[in-house]
């Protein structure tokens, strides 16, 4: 279940809420009891990573490791040892 922000326009009381998908956002506010709350927009709490996903499969190489991950710069690097010979190879021939 996700956790939902929420703040009161009335008192700017500011809680979360642990809700399923299906529920229906809150609208009254624990601290002031009126009908004034919003739901706040968050950032996930989690990264998607590994093979599968747009960041390690689809991006181009000079957008990769936004975070600063080591496991996608191992990817990268091995990527671009491998191209090396075969460029050499190629001027040489």
């Amino acid at each position: 279940m996700p956790i939902y922000e929420y703040q009161c326009e009335s008192c700017q009381h500011e809680f979360e809420a642990l809700q399923k998908l299906s529920e229906a956002p809150l609208v009254d506010c624990p601290a002031c009891a009126q009908p004034a709350l919003i739901k706040k927009i968050s950032a996930a709490g989690f990264r998607l990573k590994g093979s599968g996903w747009y960041e390690t499969d689809f991006k181009s190489s000079n957008r990769k490791n936004l975070a600063g991950d080591g496991g996608d710069s191992k990817k990268s690097e091995s990527k671009k040892s491998d191209s090396q010979p075969a460029s050499k190879g190629s001027t040489a021939a």
